[in-house]
């Protein structure tokens, strides 16, 4: 993998994007292996897609069954769930973060080059994955961050800038505004307000360093009130073409201290 080059403070949705790499690479491995039995049946192509996104299985079927690469079809794929705002989570108008603002994070991976092109928190362009491909093709970088990974994909032709709030994003911020901006991603934090802004429980005296077994569980039980059918917030794609190369690909609202849930 290509140096990581974070280019804005949103640098901070990375975080997101390491566990999407993480999942997508296990994803491809797992596939390579399928893949081998695929080959010596005549099976290809393939192509998956997390959760019951079938117009965006679709999309991305179309393209691959056409003969076009493995890598056209996830960006396919992916692009019509930007489009669809597949359960409200991709592509413009989803979920707000803390501000109320809608950003978009994107990856790519080319299972034959091993090139992989991401944007993070990238705010006014809608076409997250194709911003992903451009990074991938036409640097060297493999991750570009916020208003630098706009004016890049700006700078490559995708269209912006554009709002990408809607009224639906919004109203979604404004009730969790008035929910005390509950459920949220913090933790070991006290507000100065309802909403923040948020100081370390260390930094207003409280003791630290220490560890128990009930706050061990309570961690736990935080982090699992995250975990569900409902407030996973991405699609995941992995497509094999019908030379047998694969390429893997996800899309999502920004993650940097995105509101949980739909």
């Amino acid at each position: 993998m290509k140096d990581l080059h974070s280019l804005l403070p949103h640098s901070m949705a990375a975080t997101n994007l390491n566990s999407a790499s993480i999942f997508l690479l296990t994803f491809a491995l797992l596939f390579m292996v399928m893949g081998h039995e695929a080959s010596n049946s005549g099976q290809y192509p393939v192509v998956v897609s997390t959760w019951p996104f079938l117009e965006a299985v679709r999309a991305a079927w179309r393209v691959v069954d056409n003969g076009f690469s493995a890598v056209d079809a996830v960006v396919e794929g992916c692009s019509a769930c930007e489009e669809l705002r597949c359960d409200g989570t991709v592509g413009p108008g989803g979920s707000p973060d803390e501000n109320g603002e809608t950003t978009i994070d994107a990856l790519v991976m080319d299972g034959v080059t091993m090139e992989v092109g991401a944007v993070a928190a990238m705010r006014y362009i809608k076409d997250g994955i194709k911003a992903a491909r451009l990074v991938m093709q036409y640097t060297e970088h493999t991750l570009l961050v916020g208003e630098q990974a706009a004016a890049f994909a700006i700078s490559m032709g995708l269209p912006g800038p554009t709002n990408l709030s809607s009224s639906e994003s919004m109203d979604k911020w404004t009730k969790w505004k008035v929910n005390h901006c509950q459920p949220n991603f913090w933790k070991d934090v006290v507000p100065v307000d309802r909403c923040g802004p948020y100081h370390a429980k260390d930094f207003l005296g409280s003791s630290h360093g220490t560890c128990s077994k009930t706050t061990l569980m309570e961690n736990i039980k935080s982090r699992s009130s995250h975990v569900g059918r409902h407030n996973h917030d991405t699609i995941s794609m992995a497509v094999f073409d019908k030379m047998g190369n694969i390429a893997v690909g996800t899309s999502t609202n920004g993650a940097t201290f995105k509101i949980p849930g739909r």
